[in-house]
């Protein structure tokens, strides 16, 4: 009996910790990116939200066949650290990138400046009226020893990009 306590309270906190609803997306949270998606609507929803309440959008393109996004992804959700600077400063949103390439939306890429050209997944901040502030190569973020990304450099990508830290007002 003592054998099944160990895994039975790892299960407990695997389903607590992935199975609770996400705003990012309530599909399988082990495949978070959704097929079905109407990015420039949920783009168009966030940008509202995030000119209401003061923050940018921090959008992700990837895909459920890319290790990395889902490793990026994994770490918003259990950090404490960064899933709080994300819920305080940004509309985190994740936008599906086909890994079929035929079936990519090239026009949305041009509308963003082409982020597509640093591979996945690959980060668009825009501010709350939908202009692009910044595009993120993900590269700059994983860990130099571990596959991984380094917490410490995603915590400062997040500071560096929030509402406060490119306000002109912040530094008078």
């Amino acid at each position: 009996m003592k054998s099944l306590v160990k895994p039975l309270i790892s299960l407990v906190i695997w389903f607590i910790a992935f199975g609770s609803f996400s705003p990012v997306s309530a599909q399988d949270p082990l495949k978070p990116y959704r097929d079905d998606q109407n990015i420039r609507a949920e783009v168009n929803k966030a940008v509202a939200v995030a000119g209401r309440e003061h923050r940018h959008v921090l959008i992700q393109f990837g895909g459920n066949w890319c290790p990395w996004c889902l490793r990026f992804h994994q770490l918003t959700r259990t950090v404490p650290t960064i899933d709080s600077l994300l819920k305080a400063d940004y509309v985190y949103m994740l936008a599906n990138v086909p890994q079929d390439k035929k079936k990519r939306d090239y026009s949305l890429f041009a509308e963003y400046g082409y982020p597509n050209r640093f591979g996945y997944p690959v980060f668009v901040i825009l501010n709350g009226e939908g202009k692009v502030l910044h595009i993120q190569d993900s590269g700059v973020l994983e860990h130099c020893r571990d596959k991984g990304y380094d917490t410490a450099r995603v915590v400062n990508f997040l500071k560096m990009w929030n509402p406060k830290a490119v306000d002109p007002a912040t530094y008078k």
